[in-house]
Protein backbone atom coordinates (compact mmCIF):
# COMPACT_ATOMS: atom_id res chain seq x y z
CA UNK A 1 0.00 0.00 0.00
CA UNK A 2 1.48 3.48 -0.83
CA UNK A 3 3.11 5.29 1.96
CA UNK A 4 0.58 9.16 1.33
CA UNK A 5 -2.57 6.24 2.21
CA UNK A 6 -1.10 4.88 5.26
CA UNK A 7 0.07 8.15 6.77
CA UNK A 8 -3.61 9.87 6.14
CA UNK A 9 -1.77 12.51 3.36
CA UNK A 10 -2.90 13.10 -0.26
CA UNK A 11 -1.92 11.29 -2.84
CA UNK A 12 0.34 12.52 -5.49
CA UNK A 13 -0.90 14.97 -8.22
CA UNK A 14 -3.27 17.99 -7.74
CA UNK A 15 -4.79 16.67 -4.19
CA UNK A 16 -0.93 18.51 -2.88
CA UNK A 17 -1.31 21.93 -2.26
CA UNK A 18 2.72 22.10 -3.79
CA UNK A 19 1.40 20.85 -7.04
CA UNK A 20 -0.26 24.24 -7.85
CA UNK A 21 2.27 26.68 -8.36
CA UNK A 22 0.44 30.08 -9.57
CA UNK A 23 1.17 33.01 -7.04
CA UNK A 24 -1.58 34.80 -8.03
CA UNK A 25 -3.94 32.53 -6.08
CA UNK A 26 -5.68 33.63 -2.80
CA UNK A 27 -8.47 34.75 -0.80
CA UNK A 28 -8.69 38.05 -1.89
CA UNK A 29 -8.18 37.45 -6.01
CA UNK A 30 -11.37 34.75 -5.13
CA UNK A 31 -13.06 36.81 -3.10
CA UNK A 32 -13.28 40.01 -5.50
CA UNK A 33 -14.50 37.56 -8.49
CA UNK A 34 -17.13 35.97 -6.10
CA UNK A 35 -18.17 39.16 -4.85
CA UNK A 36 -18.91 40.39 -8.69
CA UNK A 37 -20.49 37.00 -9.46
CA UNK A 38 -22.83 37.59 -6.32
CA UNK A 39 -23.99 40.76 -7.75
CA UNK A 40 -24.52 39.67 -11.61
CA UNK A 41 -25.80 35.97 -10.74
CA UNK A 42 -28.27 37.34 -8.57
CA UNK A 43 -29.69 40.41 -11.36
CA UNK A 44 -29.22 36.90 -14.16
CA UNK A 45 -31.67 35.09 -12.24
CA UNK A 46 -33.88 38.07 -11.54
CA UNK A 47 -34.16 38.62 -15.28
CA UNK A 48 -34.57 35.13 -15.86
CA UNK A 49 -37.70 34.63 -14.05
CA UNK A 50 -39.03 37.62 -15.60
CA UNK A 51 -37.94 36.32 -18.98
CA UNK A 52 -40.08 32.90 -18.08
CA UNK A 53 -42.90 35.33 -16.75
CA UNK A 54 -43.36 37.19 -19.97
CA UNK A 55 -44.58 34.07 -21.83
CA UNK A 56 -47.72 33.81 -19.34
CA UNK A 57 -46.93 30.48 -18.97
CA UNK A 58 -49.53 29.98 -16.93
CA UNK A 59 -52.35 31.35 -18.92
CA UNK A 60 -51.90 27.79 -21.07
CA UNK A 61 -50.00 24.73 -21.98
CA UNK A 62 -49.27 26.11 -25.89
CA UNK A 63 -47.36 29.35 -23.88
CA UNK A 64 -45.04 26.62 -21.28
CA UNK A 65 -42.30 24.79 -22.74
CA UNK A 66 -42.19 23.64 -18.96
CA UNK A 67 -45.61 22.19 -17.98
CA UNK A 68 -44.09 20.20 -15.28
CA UNK A 69 -42.43 23.12 -13.29
CA UNK A 70 -45.30 22.76 -10.22
CA UNK A 71 -44.34 24.78 -6.98
CA UNK A 72 -41.27 26.59 -9.66
CA UNK A 73 -43.92 28.77 -11.14
CA UNK A 74 -45.07 30.38 -7.57
CA UNK A 75 -43.64 34.04 -8.42
CA UNK A 76 -45.71 33.99 -11.54
CA UNK A 77 -47.74 37.31 -12.57
CA UNK A 78 -49.76 38.65 -15.45
CA UNK A 79 -46.69 40.08 -17.85
CA UNK A 80 -47.73 43.88 -18.55
CA UNK A 81 -48.06 45.81 -21.65
CA UNK A 82 -46.79 48.76 -19.91
CA UNK A 83 -43.89 50.20 -20.17
CA UNK A 84 -44.18 48.87 -23.97
CA UNK A 85 -40.07 48.18 -23.76
CA UNK A 86 -40.01 45.96 -20.35
CA UNK A 87 -39.07 42.60 -22.26
CA UNK A 88 -36.68 45.04 -24.41
CA UNK A 89 -34.87 45.73 -21.11
CA UNK A 90 -35.12 42.90 -19.20
CA UNK A 91 -33.99 40.17 -22.02
CA UNK A 92 -30.98 42.63 -23.15
CA UNK A 93 -29.96 43.16 -19.80
CA UNK A 94 -30.42 39.43 -19.45
CA UNK A 95 -28.52 38.33 -21.84
CA UNK A 96 -25.40 40.84 -22.16
CA UNK A 97 -24.86 40.96 -18.68
CA UNK A 98 -24.73 36.84 -19.14
CA UNK A 99 -21.88 37.26 -21.68
CA UNK A 100 -19.91 39.85 -20.07
CA UNK A 101 -19.73 37.63 -16.61
CA UNK A 102 -18.29 34.95 -18.92
CA UNK A 103 -14.44 35.92 -18.75
CA UNK A 104 -15.24 36.78 -14.62
CA UNK A 105 -16.90 33.03 -13.90
CA UNK A 106 -13.84 31.29 -15.69
CA UNK A 107 -11.12 33.32 -13.39
CA UNK A 108 -13.23 33.11 -10.15
CA UNK A 109 -13.44 28.72 -11.47
CA UNK A 110 -9.43 28.96 -12.20
CA UNK A 111 -9.05 30.80 -8.76
CA UNK A 112 -10.56 28.25 -6.87
CA UNK A 113 -9.03 24.80 -8.88
CA UNK A 114 -6.91 23.96 -5.33
CA UNK A 115 -10.41 23.69 -3.96
CA UNK A 116 -11.52 21.09 -5.92
CA UNK A 117 -9.21 18.32 -5.46
CA UNK A 118 -8.07 19.46 -1.22
CA UNK A 119 -7.60 16.30 0.59
CA UNK A 120 -9.14 14.79 2.76
CA UNK A 121 -12.20 14.71 0.24
CA UNK A 122 -15.03 15.45 2.68
CA UNK A 123 -13.46 16.21 6.81
CA UNK A 124 -17.49 16.79 8.63
CA UNK A 125 -20.84 16.84 7.06
CA UNK A 126 -21.24 20.31 6.88
CA UNK A 127 -17.91 20.44 4.79
CA UNK A 128 -19.48 17.04 2.77
CA UNK A 129 -23.09 19.62 2.05
CA UNK A 130 -20.80 22.76 0.99
CA UNK A 131 -18.58 20.11 -1.50
CA UNK A 132 -21.67 19.15 -2.92
CA UNK A 133 -23.19 22.36 -3.46
CA UNK A 134 -19.44 23.23 -5.31
CA UNK A 135 -20.39 20.59 -7.95
CA UNK A 136 -23.56 21.75 -8.55
CA UNK A 137 -22.83 25.27 -8.62
CA UNK A 138 -19.67 24.38 -10.80
CA UNK A 139 -21.74 21.94 -13.29
CA UNK A 140 -24.65 24.65 -12.77
CA UNK A 141 -22.25 27.38 -14.24
CA UNK A 142 -21.20 25.90 -16.86
CA UNK A 143 -24.40 24.52 -17.87
CA UNK A 144 -26.35 27.74 -17.91
CA UNK A 145 -23.65 29.71 -19.40
CA UNK A 146 -23.20 27.40 -22.14
CA UNK A 147 -26.96 26.90 -23.11
CA UNK A 148 -27.37 29.98 -22.86
CA UNK A 149 -24.61 30.86 -25.15
CA UNK A 150 -25.58 28.42 -28.07
CA UNK A 151 -28.99 29.80 -27.75
CA UNK A 152 -27.99 33.39 -28.55
CA UNK A 153 -26.43 31.87 -31.76
CA UNK A 154 -29.20 30.32 -32.33
CA UNK A 155 -27.20 26.62 -32.22
CA UNK A 156 -29.86 24.37 -30.79
CA UNK A 157 -27.08 21.30 -30.14
CA UNK A 158 -28.26 20.30 -27.04
CA UNK A 159 -30.91 17.67 -26.74
CA UNK A 160 -34.85 19.21 -25.83
CA UNK A 161 -36.14 22.02 -25.81
CA UNK A 162 -33.72 25.25 -24.58
CA UNK A 163 -36.22 26.67 -22.56
CA UNK A 164 -36.61 23.58 -20.18
CA UNK A 165 -32.96 22.49 -20.05
CA UNK A 166 -32.36 26.26 -19.21
CA UNK A 167 -34.92 26.97 -16.64
CA UNK A 168 -35.31 23.44 -14.68
CA UNK A 169 -30.63 24.14 -14.56
CA UNK A 170 -31.44 27.77 -13.29
CA UNK A 171 -33.34 26.34 -10.38
CA UNK A 172 -30.41 23.60 -9.82
CA UNK A 173 -27.52 26.45 -9.98
CA UNK A 174 -29.16 29.45 -7.72
CA UNK A 175 -30.00 26.12 -5.52
CA UNK A 176 -26.75 25.06 -4.96
CA UNK A 177 -25.47 29.48 -5.34
CA UNK A 178 -27.83 29.91 -2.16
CA UNK A 179 -25.91 27.52 -0.09
CA UNK A 180 -22.48 28.39 -1.63
CA UNK A 181 -22.95 32.26 -0.57
CA UNK A 182 -23.91 31.43 2.78
CA UNK A 183 -20.93 29.24 3.34
CA UNK A 184 -18.21 31.54 1.92
CA UNK A 185 -19.76 35.04 2.07
CA UNK A 186 -18.83 35.85 5.33
CA UNK A 187 -15.04 34.91 4.34
CA UNK A 188 -14.87 36.30 1.08
CA UNK A 189 -15.97 39.83 3.19
CA UNK A 190 -13.42 39.34 5.64
CA UNK A 191 -10.59 39.14 3.08
CA UNK A 192 -11.70 41.44 0.54
CA UNK A 193 -11.44 44.00 3.95
CA UNK A 194 -8.15 42.51 5.22
CA UNK A 195 -6.09 41.75 2.17
CA UNK A 196 -7.30 45.66 0.63
CA UNK A 197 -3.67 47.05 0.35
CA UNK A 198 -2.51 44.00 -1.48
CA UNK A 199 -0.53 44.47 -4.37
CA UNK A 200 2.35 42.07 -4.29
CA UNK A 201 1.31 38.19 -4.95
CA UNK A 202 5.12 37.05 -4.15
CA UNK A 203 5.23 38.17 -0.64
CA UNK A 204 5.15 35.33 1.76
CA UNK A 205 1.24 33.79 2.05
CA UNK A 206 -0.21 34.33 5.86
CA UNK A 207 -1.06 31.43 7.81
CA UNK A 208 -4.27 32.19 7.18
CA UNK A 209 -4.13 32.27 3.76
CA UNK A 210 -2.61 28.90 3.48
CA UNK A 211 -5.01 27.15 5.92
CA UNK A 212 -8.04 28.50 3.38
CA UNK A 213 -6.21 26.28 0.74
CA UNK A 214 -5.56 29.05 -2.09
CA UNK A 215 -2.33 30.06 -1.73
CA UNK A 216 0.76 27.60 -3.05
CA UNK A 217 3.28 26.57 -0.20
CA UNK A 218 5.69 26.55 -3.37
CA UNK A 219 4.52 29.85 -5.72
CA UNK A 220 6.59 30.39 -8.99
CA UNK A 221 7.88 34.22 -9.68
CA UNK A 222 4.94 36.55 -10.02
CA UNK A 223 4.99 38.37 -13.81
CA UNK A 224 1.99 40.16 -12.62
CA UNK A 225 -0.15 41.62 -9.52
CA UNK A 226 -3.22 40.26 -8.35
CA UNK A 227 -4.88 43.33 -8.90
CA UNK A 228 -3.81 43.60 -12.85
CA UNK A 229 -5.05 40.03 -13.42
CA UNK A 230 -8.48 41.47 -11.78
CA UNK A 231 -7.94 44.45 -14.65
CA UNK A 232 -7.12 42.25 -17.49
CA UNK A 233 -10.41 40.12 -16.44
CA UNK A 234 -12.14 43.55 -16.54
CA UNK A 235 -10.72 44.26 -19.94
CA UNK A 236 -12.05 41.18 -21.33
CA UNK A 237 -15.63 41.41 -19.63
CA UNK A 238 -15.37 45.15 -21.34
CA UNK A 239 -14.80 43.52 -24.63
CA UNK A 240 -17.40 41.23 -24.42
CA UNK A 241 -20.17 44.09 -23.57
CA UNK A 242 -18.80 46.35 -26.58
CA UNK A 243 -19.38 43.78 -29.02
CA UNK A 244 -22.67 42.02 -27.44
CA UNK A 245 -24.66 44.99 -26.42
CA UNK A 246 -25.20 47.03 -30.07
CA UNK A 247 -27.88 43.94 -30.15
CA UNK A 248 -30.19 45.52 -27.52
CA UNK A 249 -29.38 48.64 -27.79
CA UNK A 250 -29.70 49.72 -31.27
CA UNK A 251 -28.67 52.61 -32.77
CA UNK A 252 -25.16 52.96 -34.30
CA UNK A 253 -23.69 50.65 -31.79
CA UNK A 254 -25.61 48.02 -33.53
CA UNK A 255 -22.56 48.28 -35.97
CA UNK A 256 -20.52 46.83 -32.85
CA UNK A 257 -22.23 43.56 -32.38
CA UNK A 258 -20.45 40.90 -33.87
CA UNK A 259 -21.95 38.45 -31.33
CA UNK A 260 -25.22 38.81 -32.43
CA UNK A 261 -26.94 35.92 -33.61
CA UNK A 262 -24.87 34.66 -36.77
CA UNK A 263 -23.99 38.36 -37.74
CA UNK A 264 -27.00 38.41 -39.56
CA UNK A 265 -27.74 41.13 -42.02
CA UNK A 266 -31.88 42.10 -41.96
CA UNK A 267 -31.47 44.36 -45.00
CA UNK A 268 -32.41 47.76 -45.60
CA UNK A 269 -35.78 49.54 -46.18
CA UNK A 270 -38.82 49.65 -44.59
CA UNK A 271 -38.34 45.83 -43.45
CA UNK A 272 -34.94 45.92 -42.84
CA UNK A 273 -35.32 44.38 -39.24
CA UNK A 274 -33.78 41.38 -37.47
CA UNK A 275 -35.66 38.53 -38.02
CA UNK A 276 -35.00 34.79 -36.30
CA UNK A 277 -36.48 32.56 -38.71
CA UNK A 278 -37.33 33.58 -42.32
CA UNK A 279 -40.54 32.57 -44.08
CA UNK A 280 -39.07 29.48 -46.18
CA UNK A 281 -37.29 27.55 -42.45
CA UNK A 282 -40.37 27.78 -41.12
CA UNK A 283 -42.31 25.70 -43.67
CA UNK A 284 -45.11 28.66 -45.23
CA UNK A 285 -45.51 28.02 -48.85
CA UNK A 286 -46.56 30.76 -51.08
CA UNK A 287 -50.11 29.19 -50.98
CA UNK A 288 -50.34 30.34 -47.53
CA UNK A 289 -49.94 33.69 -47.67
CA UNK A 290 -51.21 34.17 -51.67
CA UNK A 291 -54.71 35.09 -52.54
CA UNK A 292 -56.64 32.38 -50.88
CA UNK A 293 -55.39 33.90 -47.47
CA UNK A 294 -58.21 33.82 -45.02
CA UNK A 295 -58.50 35.03 -40.96
CA UNK A 296 -60.99 33.76 -38.92
CA UNK A 297 -62.34 35.46 -35.95
CA UNK A 298 -63.81 33.36 -33.34
CA UNK A 299 -65.43 33.87 -29.78
CA UNK A 300 -68.35 33.82 -27.84
CA UNK A 301 -70.26 31.16 -30.18
CA UNK A 302 -69.91 33.26 -33.39
CA UNK A 303 -67.43 33.21 -35.94
CA UNK A 304 -66.22 35.59 -38.91
CA UNK A 305 -64.09 34.90 -41.99
CA UNK A 306 -61.92 38.02 -43.26
CA UNK A 307 -60.43 38.40 -47.02
CA UNK A 308 -57.35 40.47 -46.56
CA UNK A 309 -59.02 43.33 -48.80
CA UNK A 310 -61.28 43.12 -45.78
CA UNK A 311 -59.11 43.34 -42.81
CA UNK A 312 -57.40 46.66 -45.12
CA UNK A 313 -61.14 48.26 -45.29
CA UNK A 314 -61.53 48.21 -41.36
CA UNK A 315 -60.25 51.02 -38.98
CA UNK A 316 -56.56 51.36 -39.06
CA UNK A 317 -54.54 52.57 -35.88
CA UNK A 318 -50.67 52.51 -35.62
CA UNK A 319 -48.43 52.03 -32.90
CA UNK A 320 -44.50 52.84 -32.72
CA UNK A 321 -43.11 49.35 -30.69
CA UNK A 322 -39.91 47.20 -30.99
CA UNK A 323 -39.15 43.39 -31.76
CA UNK A 324 -37.64 42.10 -28.48
CA UNK A 325 -36.38 37.96 -28.55
CA UNK A 326 -34.97 35.88 -26.10
CA UNK A 327 -31.77 35.97 -27.63
CA UNK A 328 -31.24 39.13 -26.11
CA UNK A 329 -31.57 41.14 -29.65
CA UNK A 330 -34.31 43.86 -30.37
CA UNK A 331 -34.86 46.52 -32.90
CA UNK A 332 -35.51 50.30 -32.58
CA UNK A 333 -39.46 51.63 -32.71
CA UNK A 334 -40.63 50.45 -35.80
CA UNK A 335 -44.06 51.76 -37.28
CA UNK A 336 -46.82 49.17 -37.35
CA UNK A 337 -50.34 49.67 -38.79
CA UNK A 338 -53.18 47.82 -38.53
CA UNK A 339 -56.43 46.45 -36.75
CA UNK A 340 -56.60 46.77 -33.35
CA UNK A 341 -57.06 43.27 -31.53
CA UNK A 342 -60.13 44.71 -29.65
CA UNK A 343 -61.69 45.73 -32.58
CA UNK A 344 -61.26 42.23 -34.36
CA UNK A 345 -62.61 40.97 -30.26
CA UNK A 346 -65.64 43.16 -31.75
CA UNK A 347 -66.46 41.66 -34.88
CA UNK A 348 -67.51 38.50 -32.67
CA UNK A 349 -69.27 40.49 -29.88
CA UNK A 350 -67.00 40.21 -27.54
CA UNK A 351 -65.76 44.27 -27.78
CA UNK A 352 -66.62 45.20 -24.04
CA UNK A 353 -63.73 43.79 -21.96
CA UNK A 354 -62.29 41.24 -24.49
CA UNK A 355 -60.80 37.99 -23.12
CA UNK A 356 -57.35 36.24 -23.52
CA UNK A 357 -57.23 35.08 -27.64
CA UNK A 358 -55.43 31.96 -29.22
CA UNK A 359 -53.35 33.51 -32.05
CA UNK A 360 -52.56 30.93 -34.71
CA UNK A 361 -50.50 30.51 -37.69
CA UNK A 362 -49.73 28.86 -40.70
CA UNK A 363 -46.57 28.20 -39.49
CA UNK A 364 -45.31 24.10 -39.57
CA UNK A 365 -41.75 24.13 -38.03
CA UNK A 366 -40.30 25.52 -35.20
CA UNK A 367 -41.06 26.90 -31.94
CA UNK A 368 -44.60 28.59 -31.21
CA UNK A 369 -46.86 28.42 -34.12
CA UNK A 370 -49.34 29.19 -31.91
CA UNK A 371 -49.33 31.64 -28.78
CA UNK A 372 -52.30 32.91 -26.09
CA UNK A 373 -52.29 36.73 -25.26
CA UNK A 374 -53.36 37.47 -22.09
CA UNK A 375 -56.69 39.73 -21.95
CA UNK A 376 -54.81 42.57 -20.49
CA UNK A 377 -52.83 42.44 -23.69
CA UNK A 378 -55.54 41.95 -26.14
CA UNK A 379 -56.88 45.20 -24.37
CA UNK A 380 -54.29 47.54 -24.73
CA UNK A 381 -54.70 49.44 -27.50
CA UNK A 382 -51.23 49.55 -28.99
CA UNK A 383 -52.05 45.81 -29.58
CA UNK A 384 -52.54 45.16 -33.73
CA UNK A 385 -52.89 42.33 -36.01
CA UNK A 386 -50.60 44.24 -38.37
CA UNK A 387 -50.68 44.78 -41.91
CA UNK A 388 -47.91 47.10 -42.55
CA UNK A 389 -44.23 48.31 -40.97
CA UNK A 390 -42.44 51.65 -41.35
CA UNK A 391 -45.21 53.00 -44.37
CA UNK A 392 -44.72 49.46 -46.32
CA UNK A 393 -46.61 46.24 -47.00
CA UNK A 394 -45.18 43.55 -44.51
CA UNK A 395 -42.72 41.28 -45.84
CA UNK A 396 -43.11 37.61 -46.26
CA UNK A 397 -40.56 37.01 -43.29
CA UNK A 398 -41.89 39.26 -41.35
CA UNK A 399 -45.30 37.62 -41.44
CA UNK A 400 -47.32 38.95 -44.37
CA UNK A 401 -49.90 39.01 -45.05
CA UNK A 402 -50.72 39.49 -41.43
CA UNK A 403 -48.90 39.22 -37.69
CA UNK A 404 -49.47 40.18 -34.11
CA UNK A 405 -47.75 42.91 -32.43
CA UNK A 406 -48.14 43.56 -28.57
CA UNK A 407 -46.51 46.18 -26.30
CA UNK A 408 -43.84 44.72 -24.11
CA UNK A 409 -44.37 40.37 -25.10
CA UNK A 410 -41.22 38.64 -26.13
CA UNK A 411 -40.78 37.93 -30.28
CA UNK A 412 -42.36 34.81 -29.99
CA UNK A 413 -45.30 36.23 -29.40
CA UNK A 414 -45.52 38.83 -31.87
CA UNK A 415 -46.88 35.58 -34.01
CA UNK A 416 -46.50 35.98 -37.90
CA UNK A 417 -48.52 34.51 -40.69
CA UNK A 418 -51.53 34.91 -38.35
CA UNK A 419 -54.39 32.27 -39.73
CA UNK A 420 -57.19 32.59 -36.66
CA UNK A 421 -58.07 34.23 -33.43
CA UNK A 422 -59.73 32.54 -30.67
CA UNK A 423 -61.58 34.69 -28.17
CA UNK A 424 -62.14 33.37 -24.74
CA UNK A 425 -62.80 29.57 -25.39
CA UNK A 426 -60.97 27.68 -23.04
CA UNK A 427 -57.19 26.80 -24.37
Amino acid sequence: MPRFALAGGPPPGPARPEFWRSPLRGPWLTAVFGLVLLFGVTILFLTGLLSYASYNPDLARTNDETPGKGVLGFYLFPWPTSPYWIYRVTQGVHVTLGIVLVPVLLAKLWSVIPLLFSWPPVRSLSHAVERLSLLLLVGGALFEFATGILNVQLHYIFPGSFYTLHFYGAWVFIGAFVVHVAFRLPRALRAVRTRRGETDPSAGPAAGDRAAGLVSPRPAAATISRRGAVAMVGLGSGVLLVVTMGQSVGGWFRRTAVLAPHGRDPGTGPNGFQINKTAASLGIRTSDTGPGWRLTVRGAGRQTVLTLDELHDLPQYESALPIACVEGWSTTDQLWRGVRLVDLAALVGLGTDPPHVLVDSVQRGGAFPSAVLRDNQVRDRRSLLALRVNGAVLSVDHGYPARIIVPGAPGVHNTKWVTRLTFGEPV
